[in-house]
């Protein structure tokens, strides 16, 4: 089977972006890290086939970018798009921040995510729910 998750050929990559990660990344891992999302461990610089998330949460299948303004500009909306689906078509779903969003409103990003996490662990109607130990 092919491996398509955290491939060691894409390890010096990810290396090379955690110490190269704008302030705006390294302030939302401050709050990620060490499980402090509703006790979720998230991983820095994540890749997915030949793509690095910015963080990746595995139990959830959640994935956070941080948007610079390299996102924006030229190709690079239509290039995240399919970057995008190539990674949702693992099962994973994306949450996107910019990086204004992150220094104006850190406190939102973080409740955005935290609902997310909230609403994933709990089991859907379909889903038995397990009986309290």
């Amino acid at each position: 089977m092919t491996q398509f998750f955290n491939k060691s050929t894409e390890k010096a990559k990810r290396r090379r972006l955690r110490s190269d990660s704008p302030t705006a990344e390294n302030t939302i891992w401050t709050s990620l890290r060490r499980k402090n999302i509703a006790g979720y461990k998230f991983r820095r610089q994540y890749s997915v086939g030949p793509y690095v998330i910015d963080f990746y949460c595995p139990a959830l299948k959640l994935a956070v970018e941080i948007d610079g303004d390299s996102h924006f500009i030229g190709n690079a909306v239509e290039d995240d798009k399919r970057r995008q689906a190539f990674i949702e078509a693992f099962g994973i779903r994306f949450l996107r921040f910019t990086n204004q969003d992150v220094y104006d409103n850190l406190e939102g990003v973080l409740e955005s995510i935290i609902r997310v996490a909230l609403n994933k662990s709990k089991p859907t109607s379909n889903e038995e729910k397990s009986p309290p130990s």
